[in-house]
């Protein structure tokens, strides 16, 4: 058994690894951070491969897959990805575009050049990560906000599609409100409410995604949230996110 997983230097991807190798699966870790990816692969229980890139690059991503995909991938997992906040008018668009590079461009890629070869046997996972910011426009991370509309909605569509050709294949998007990870550092934001634990978040995740489930929703209070997300008039989620968003430090 053997798993693909992008971000896997810190945070959620990196406790996912950990996880999938402590029930068995070989890896193929990705992420920026050589070190920190070093230090991961010596205490897993499995093989495990590193390979360095920055995906907020096409031609990167593209480069990646040429290198894994004559790899017989189980799971894949798109973790990668980062927030920026503020007003949009003041953000740096570089930065923005790097944010749609990773956060969209890339799971696109990636979940279709997997899923094309998946298709083949009839068989896998893709776990797409994104987050209960999907639920609703997000004043004040707009860019980011709107990347992981696009992550959760591409996913429900195409396990939909799935679905509709009787394949045994599956797609989900994992929807998580804050996690104890990096996120926050990158972003230039703290959290307003008390964040989950990644190794929570990671172990869930990879449990319910075994199970089939499409879309995951860990914690009772992000469910709560996306409950009140199909109720609620969108310019009141709005305002209720604007609200949120002011809490955090910038």
């Amino acid at each position: 058994m053997k798993a693909f997983v992008t971000g896997a230097s810190s945070g959620i991807g990196r406790d996912m690894a950990r996880y999938l190798s402590s029930k068995g699966y070989d890896l193929i870790l990705v992420g920026r951070n050589n070190q920190k990816l070093l230090e991961l692969k010596s205490e897993l229980k499995t093989s495990s491969r590193i390979l360095n890139a920055d995906l907020s690059k096409t031609e990167n991503v593209m480069e990646l897959y040429k290198q894994i995909e004559n790899e017989d991938i189980d799971i894949a997992i798109n973790d990668a990805g980062f927030g920026v906040f503020g007003e949009f008018w003041k953000t740096d668009l570089d930065k923005e575009l790097g944010l749609i590079g990773t956060n969209i461009t890339a799971l696109h890629i990636l979940t279709k050049l997997f899923l094309k070869k998946m298709m083949k046997k009839n068989k896998g996972y893709i776990l797409n990560v994104s987050s209960v910011a999907s639920f609703a426009p997000g004043p004040l991370m707009a860019t980011y906000y709107a990347s992981k509309a696009y992550v959760t909605y591409l996913s429900r569509a195409v396990s939909k599609e799935l679905k509709k050709a009787n394949s045994k294949i599956v797609v989900s998007a994992l929807c998580p409100g804050p996690v104890a990870t990096n996120f926050n550092n990158v972003a230039g934001v703290s959290f307003s409410m008390k964040p989950l634990t990644s190794e929570y978040v990671a172990k869930y995740a990879i449990d319910n995604l075994l199970k089939g489930k499409r879309t995951i929703i860990p914690g009772k209070m992000n469910k709560c949230m996306h409950i009140a997300s199909k109720i609620a008039p969108s310019n009141i989620a709005m305002s209720a996110v604007y609200k949120n968003q002011t809490k955090k430090n910038a």
